[in-house]
């Protein structure tokens, strides 16, 4: 009988992709949505790309084909229902959504940190194997944006640095409550986390693409101007190959893995789309907006733009040697990614 894996927040740009893989490799699946309306749109996006080669690795054939070993569970991260009922009889599970929490940044940090908390009390009650959980690579860097370097998964952010982003703070405060939680558990059931840097690749579908947005807002021309900001890129189907490496090898066990790709600045990006795209990327953007531009414009004019600011011109790197020597984990080129993306986008109409 194949293993059961539990992912949450099926409906979701990364979940998306970890459950189409899982089942490509013949496992059992279960997911967890918040509304049972969104069961027939998951299950078509994720069964038809069940079959793209995702991570190289071959699939696993099963009995049965990818919808019937896919089932859903109703539970929201921001509340207790559901998640017993979730966990029954699951082996493993891949953590990768997060609520965002709603208003203020104290409650972006609680919803993070009480989402994860969550999974992990119905994991440990349940004795699963292993809980793999998302976590971001801004999680391990130099708590101030000045400082430049390359750093690894010893580093941690320091939560208490004012300067500290609403989002970084709630990514590393619910990554600590994490490891805290399962330290003072000494049962079976282990905790690896998985920390991406910024992830693109195709969409399976137009409802939920997550930071791809990036993307299509540069084909859709409503982006006039390229900010200097760099980005280490990440394949979503990539991430998804280290989510399950994690899951699966022997070492891993209690250790956090960087999952960054390339650094590619967003003029290269850009750059990248309109030589590779020909006629689709002509709407792409090739100016860069000069810093001042931009910091007049997140205090006076767009205030969305107040959290990118600090990150201007600043070129901030990781090393996944760990994930590479402990998981055998390789990343593809970043140029790759981005054009599979935009091909993706508007394969699908979305830009």
């Amino acid at each position: 009988m194949a293993e059961l894996v539990l992912v949450t927040g099926g409906s979701g740009y990364i979940a998306g992709w970890c459950i189409a893989e899982l089942l490509r490799r013949g496992y059992e699946v279960r997911t967890t949505v918040w509304d049972p309306g969104r069961e027939k749109a998951v299950t078509d996006a994720v069964t038809s790309g069940a079959d793209a080669v995702t991570s190289g690795a071959d699939a696993v054939t099963s009995g049965a084909g990818p919808a019937g070993r896919l089932s859903f569970a109703v539970a929201d991260l921001t509340a207790d229902d559901g998640w017993d009922a979730a966990f029954k009889g699951v082996d493993y599970v891949l953590h990768v959504a997060s609520p965002l929490g709603g208003g203020t940044p104290d409650a972006m940090i609680t919803a993070a940190r009480d989402g994860t908390l969550r999974v992990l009390r119905a994991a440990v009650a349940a004795g699963v194997k292993r809980v793999v959980m998302t976590s971001a690579a801004n999680a391990a860097s130099p708590s101030s944006y000045a400082t430049e370097g390359v750093t690894d998964e010893t580093l941690w952010t320091d939560p208490d640095d004012p300067t500290l982003i609403p989002y970084r703070r709630s990514k590393t405060l619910a990554e600590r409550a994490a490891w805290d939680f399962m330290s003072s558990f000494p049962g079976p059931t282990e905790l690896v986390r998985v920390l991406p840097g910024a992830v693109f690749g195709p969409i399976l579908t137009t409802g939920t693409i997550g930071s791809v947005g990036i993307i299509a807002r540069m084909l859709s021309g409503k982006m006039h101007g390229i900010p200097r900001i760099g980005l280490e890129i990440v394949d979503v189907r990539d991430l998804v190959d280290i989510h399950i490496r994690a899951m699966t090898s022997p070492d891993a066990a209690g250790q956090r893995f960087l999952a960054t790709g390339e650094f590619m600045w967003m003029a290269e990006m850009a750059r990248v789309l309109r030589e590779g795209l020909g006629a689709d990327g002509r709407s792409v953007p090739g100016r860069q907006v000069p810093d001042v531009v931009v910091r007049f414009a997140a205090r006076f004019t767009d205030r969305s733009l107040r959290e990118i600011t600090p990150a201007l011109g600043r070129r901030s790197r990781h090393t996944t040697e760990k994930a590479r020597r402990v998981l055998g984990w390789e990343p593809r080129a970043a140029r790759e990614t981005v054009l599979d993306c935009a091909k993706s986008l508007i394969a699908h109409g979305a830009v």
